[in-house]
């Protein structure tokens, strides 16, 4: 999580509260980090962190935004900010479609 937050505010996002949450209360066996919070002006922040060898695929979006969906009917509310951290090789077709559904893509390379 440490590294997590340190890449975060380092792109000059903020929060009131930031927490981690469990894929398997959104109902996913994904290996992902999610991450949920409210940020300065009091709206909700879903994050999700991506660490893995293999490449990042079109189909891997879709249950991205699922996770998404997920997180919303989990928490009774609308998330207005969507962020994706991903540090593995990244389809440039699965980087459009996210962006495409208002995601902000992070994108570090795997050393």
């Amino acid at each position: 999580m440490k590294e997590v937050l340190d890449f975060v505010v380092s792109k000059k996002l903020t929060f009131r509260s930031f927490k981690p949450i469990d894929t398997k209360q959104l109902g996913s066996t994904k290996k992902v980090k999610c991450f949920v919070g409210t940020n300065l002006e009091r709206y909700f922040i879903f994050l999700i962190h991506v660490k893995r060898k293999m490449r990042v695929l079109r189909k891997d979006t879709h249950d991205f935004i699922e996770l998404h969906t997920q997180m919303e009917l989990l928490n009774d509310s609308k998330i207005k900010y969507k962020y994706i951290l991903i540090e593995a090789p990244l389809c440039s077709k699965a980087k459009k479609l996210l962006e495409e559904n208002g995601w902000v893509v992070w994108h570090k390379e795997v050393e």
